[in-house]
């Protein structure tokens, strides 16, 4: 049986801090094979970074644990799921609200879900009390337009100027 996907990454990390940002440049890097724009990579950053914080502070706190993070690429899609087996959300629903954050004595701004929402075009988040998260976002990723080709120029010039550029 083939597979669904074209290709696909595993990545697991300590729930510290200072692992957030490895875990985008990382997840980028991964991405980085269906040639995106700046800005859409840039949102897929912002939507990895927020998940995997959410993992850290809000599934573990003060309790060392494990983050991971599974990502497949189809055809122009890509899929990013972030995981913990931390306490689980009580109420989803209220914790997607914008605003709301179970960690108010921390300052957190209670954003971000709502930023996923905004960076990614889906995201799911299922969650079971004492065994964790999972919140799967998708991103398609719009294909490069290339320049139509002069009908008046030779075919292999065409072919040359494409290809030097």
């Amino acid at each position: 049986m083939s597979k669904l996907y074209d290709n696909e990454m595993k990545l697991e990390f300590s729930s510290k801090t200072s692992n957030e940002a490895f875990a985008r440049v990382a997840v980028a890097a991964f991405v980085s094979q269906l040639d995106p724009t700046i800005d859409e990579l840039s949102d897929i950053k912002t939507a990895v970074s927020e998940a995997v914080t959410n993992s850290i502070i809000h599934g573990y706190g003060d309790e060392d644990g494990t983050v991971k993070i599974e990502a497949r690429i189809y055809i122009d899609t890509v899929q990013i799921e972030v995981s913990d087996n931390g306490k689980g959300i009580e109420n989803i629903e209220m914790a997607m609200r914008p605003l709301y954050t179970s960690k108010p004595d921390l300052e957190r701004s209670g954003m971000g879900f709502t930023i996923m929402e905004s960076f990614m075009d889906d995201v799911k988040v299922e969650s079971a009390i004492g065994f964790g998260t999972k919140v799967t976002m998708k991103k398609k990723i719009a294909p490069k337009v290339i320049e139509k080709i002069d009908d008046n120029q030779n075919d292999e010039n065409n072919i040359k100027n494409i290809l030097e550029a």
